[in-house]
């Protein structure tokens, strides 16, 4: 018996159900079923495709299972405590998540299973994309690199690569980082949803991408790997969860079941022997068949024309994303008119600074013109007053040679003397005159220097005040409002939303715009995968040098090989899916 009945009182239990970014709490009445449950948790949330989902729990023997819809609650062994825990988990994955998966909230919800289940190791991601998806979950979360908030070590906290990478390398988490910033930055203008569909696109190529395991042996009693899937049921060795031996997809299978043990499968080949395996428990046969027969439902639902529902909710999500698109589109528009008009001001605040340095290098120069004016001018009065006294030196030598020839006959020694003293005076005189002579020549050249400097003075303020002039008309009339911005830092900023127009209506323009984009998507994605491919094959021989070989685990080997031989997990599942039904079964009977 349930503890809830033992327990019983009132009409109600409490329920937690835990979902990968939330915790939710409701009383469930004792009379409600699973699908009560899974209902009530579909419509909190707003999840609509509901068939992807289930409730997963530990029942009281500690067995991990997933809830049956159609039985009550308190009747499916859940644990003795006070409050019933559920999970609620993707239980079947899409084929294709791009194509599959509507819903922004059931994509999330795949991205953040996804990814917990490659941290944890429970899928196995080779190191090299292990980084590129380490990139598109910060793109998620942070939204687009931003060089100048970004800071070293920002990622440094942040749980992004799977334990194993980080051990197998001699490489520090700066390193790791380094290489994960740069692709980051790389997805500059990428939305949260379009950063976790990238994400999911990369990760289901990983072999083990969407593989429930169960261990069975065959008939000869060899151990081996049953790998349930959405396209069908995988047969893998032991030591290899990578690469399945043989397959059996859903259209060759026509009926699933299992007694004690012993699990039956009917192909659809009459012709073909059952394909027969043998698990460890009988529990885990019911959790086989109900994995089974739902990824076999869905199997078969995705060949079949979209229900009304889907219909709907397609074009409804398509419509939200073209709205989405055209909203992101004029945000950028409106961002790129707001960086343009930071830029203007940003160089009218430069050229404004430009003109400041050129009226001062301007009043400088006036200044030491001024200057060397009134040093030339106070240096032609000195050579005037020189000259002045040189002439009247040279006035008084002549009288006094005047003077000296009216007396010189008195005597004829007086003569003589007379004579000597005139040539001594002549001499001087000459002297004298020849020095007067050149200072009135430099008197003459200081009063030219002086006009000159009085013309330049007068050009410099001409030409001073036709710049201050010209500048001030051209500042001040291109862009007044930024100008005035620039000079008077305290006058109020228009708001970002007044640099551009507001529209409210979806215009012809917005919708031609928006399928070009869409059409450059389609083109642009061969060569973006290519691209990344390079991308990959570079990274990984960049950190080839660095690897620590005793740290490799077995499933790094065998990546390697297939890497080497060049197979991907889809051109391994064709190699394994060739041959007829029976052929493989007998395959299978002899591994």
């Amino acid at each position: 018996m349930s503890p809830f009945r033992r327990k019983k009182s009132g009409k109600s239990f409490p329920v937690k159900i835990c979902t990968l970014d939330a915790e939710l709490e409701f009383n469930l009445e004792w009379r409600a079923t699973g699908r009560n449950l899974f209902d009530l948790v579909c419509r909190t949330t707003g999840l609509r495709e509901t068939w992807y989902f289930g409730l997963q729990y530990e029942d009281c023997k500690g067995f991990i299972t997933w809830l049956k819809l159609d039985k009550k609650v308190v009747d499916q062994s859940v644990s003795d405590n006070a409050t019933a825990s559920f999970t609620f988990l993707a239980k079947f994955y899409p084929e294709d998540v791009s194509e599959e998966l509507v819903q922004e909230l059931t994509q999330h919800l795949f991205f953040l299973q996804v990814k917990q289940a490659i941290l944890a190791m429970d899928i196995y991601c080779p190191p090299e994309a292990s980084v590129l998806l380490a990139s598109y979950a910060v793109q998620a979360k942070y939204g687009d690199y931003d060089e100048m908030t970004y800071k070293p070590g920002m990622l440094a906290s942040e749980d992004l690569l799977p334990q194993r990478v980080i051990d197998q390398y001699q490489m520090t988490p700066e390193m790791w980082e380094d290489r994960i910033r740069i692709w980051y930055a790389d997805h500059r203008g990428m939305s949260r949803d379009e950063a976790e569909m990238e994400y999911l696109k990369i990760a289901q190529d990983l072999d083990m991408y969407g593989v429930n395991y169960f261990p069975i042996c065959n008939k000869k009693d060899t151990d081996l790997w049953l790998g349930v899937t959405a396209l069908g049921l995988n047969i893998y060795e032991k030591e290899n969860k990578l690469s399945p031996k043989t397959t059996f997809p859903w259209s060759e299978i026509r009926h699933i079941s299992f007694d004690d043990k012993k699990f039956i499968i009917k192909p659809v080949d009459k012709s073909s022997p059952n394909f027969v395996f043998f698990s460890q428990k009988v529990r885990m046969n019911k959790l086989i068949l109900d994995l089974c027969i739902g990824n076999h439902d869905l199997f078969m639902r995705r060949r079949k024309p979209d229900s009304m529902e889907v219909q709907q909710m397609k074009t409804q999500a398509k419509e939200e994303k073209s709205r989405r698109l055209i909203e992101r589109n004029k945000l950028a528009r409106e961002k790129q008119l707001r960086e343009a008009a930071e830029r203007e001001k940003a160089a009218m605040e430069q050229r404004l600074l430009q003109y400041q340095e050129e009226i001062r290098l301007a009043n400088e120069a006036l200044r030491r013109s001024e200057e060397t004016a009134d040093l030339l001018a106070e240096k032609s009065r000195f050579a005037e007053e020189e000259a002045m006294l040189l002439s009247q030196k040279a006035t008084k030598a002549e009288n006094e040679i005047t003077r000296m020839k009216l007396t010189a006959m008195k005597t004829e020694e007086e003569k003589v003397t007379l004579e000597r003293k005139t040539r001594e005076a002549e001499q001087l005189t000459a002297r004298l005159v020849d020095e007067s002579e050149k200072r009135a020549a430099e008197a003459d050249r200081l009063k030219n220097e002086l006009l000159h400097a009085r013309l330049a003075e007068k050009q410099a303020k001409e030409k001073l005040l036709e710049f201050l002039s010209r500048n001030a008309y051209n500042a001040f009339s291109t862009s007044p409002v930024l100008e005035l911005q620039s000079l008077h830092p305290e006058s109020p900023t228009l708001p970002p939303s007044d640099l551009s127009p507001q529209y409210d209506l979806i215009t012809n323009n917005d919708v031609e715009q928006l399928s070009l984009e869409i059409e450059k998507e389609r083109v642009d994605y061969l060569e973006k995968s290519k691209n990344l491919q390079d991308q990959l094959r570079d990274l990984r021989t960049e950190i080839e040098v660095l690897k620590v070989s005793e740290k490799q685990s077995d499933l790094d080997t065998l990546h390697e090989e297939q890497v080497r031989l060049g197979e991907t997990k889809y051109s391994t599942l064709r190699r394994v899916k060739s041959g007829s039904t029976k052929a493989r079964v007998a395959f299978f009977e002899e591994l």
